[in-house]
């Protein structure tokens, strides 16, 4: 998927310089460390409620799936079909990557205006401090980006990591099928899905997460707040806690054996006209454990038009956004970060009126 990457090249990141040992870090540098986080209180001690569960085995579960994105943006689901084998390999190979000294991993580093390869979140540069993790972004051949790593030991890794994307597509495209069918979409409406809404052509990144034990969590971010880009973000979490979605407050997704995480992406925000919300998250760390997780970022292909699907259209609800590609979208979004949703926005006096979440403000510039 070279195009997603170009997206990229007018909006280059320098943050390798500021790679920090995590294994032998003892105390939070300033670098990261970030002021006690007071604009939202805990969903947990509001009683918003828990992140929807969802069995895609249950006979509701189209139902269940739709309600979900309409109400929450995040929700779990089990008995997915991926095999416990798989995501404890998958896990184990993240946790050898981030295991290698930091001089190894700096030789698949990612360039300033790229997308794949080892270094810090790009939403870094957004932040006066630094995040107290590291991630890893596989775009194309698994292997390619092991190959540098482990020259004469990548085919493992390539392996594992591909098989994994395969079932993730499975995923991806199973649970789009249910939203459109929940939407009453039908694939006339998606030409470019294909006509038995095959999902060929999709785009798709790996996104590999470490959050390294921290000696003062309170006073260090994993992750700061975002949503997501694409369509539909899934994600495998290690056994430990730490991502967090906002509704209200701030709501920890526990981790279940086996469960994946699914996030609404900004543009599936768009195509719904609003209807789904885009899920604004984050991840926090914590002092004794290692925290790993995987995501798997599936949208359209990177040139094609999106915008509100017409049959969601109505005189009472206008379409709330213009046509947008990914590749577009992901430049909007390296430039405005939470403000690109609201900065394509057609009806910017509606925002209260359909609920667009007041986390994106309008992006000037």
């Amino acid at each position: 998927m070279p195009s997603l990457s170009e997206a990229f090249k007018g909006h280059p990141v320098y943050l390798h310089n500021s790679l920090l040992d995590f294994n032998s870090t003892r105390a939070v540098p300033d670098s990261h460390a970030w002021a006690p986080l007071n604009d939202y209180p805990s969903g947990d001690s509001l009683n918003v409620g828990t992140v929807p569960v969802i069995d895609l085995t249950d006979c509701h579960v189209l139902n269940h799936v739709g309600h979900a994105c309409e109400t929450w943006g995040v929700f779990q689901i089990i008995n997915h079909g991926i095999p416990m084998r798989l995501l404890y390999e998958v896990e184990s190979q993240s946790r050898r990557l981030f295991m290698l000294p930091t001089q190894q991993k700096l030789k698949a580093a990612r360039e300033p205006e790229g997308i794949a390869g080892y270094g810090l979140a790009r939403i870094s540069s957004f932040f006066s401090k630094l995040m107290w993790s590291e991630g890893f972004t596989i775009v194309g051949s698994p292997a390619e980006h092991a190959r540098k790593l482990w020259p004469h030991d990548y085919q493992q890794f390539g392996d594992i990591m591909e098989e994994y994307e395969k079932e993730m597509k499975k995923v991806a495209r199973r649970l789009m099928c249910m939203l459109l069918a929940y939407l009453g979409i039908t694939k006339e409406e998606v030409k470019w899905a294909g006509s038995k809404l095959e999902f060929k052509n999709m785009s798709a990144a790996l996104q590999l997460n470490s959050y390294p034990a921290c000696p003062d969590p309170k006073r260090a971010m994993g992750l700061a707040e975002h949503t997501d880009s694409p369509l539909l973000t899934i994600l495998y979490q290690s056994n430990i806690s730490g991502l967090q979605v906002l509704r209200d407050g701030w709501v920890t997704v526990p981790p279940l054996p086996g469960a994946l995480v699914v996030n609404v992406g900004d543009l599936l925000h768009v195509l719904s006209n609003g209807r789904f919300r885009s899920a604004l998250h984050r991840a926090v760390v914590n002092h004794t454990h290692h925290r790993l997780s995987v995501a798997y970022l599936w949208g359209p292909p990177a040139h094609i038009r999106l915008s509100p699907f017409s049959k969601l259209v109505t005189a009472d609800r206008p379409p709330l956004y213009r046509s947008v590609t990914w590749n577009e979208y992901l430049g909007i979004k390296a430039k405005c970060f939470n403000m690109a949703l609201s900065s394509i926005l057609l009806h910017p006096p509606l925002k209260q009126q359909f609920e667009i979440d007041d986390h994106n403000t309008k992006c000037e510039g």
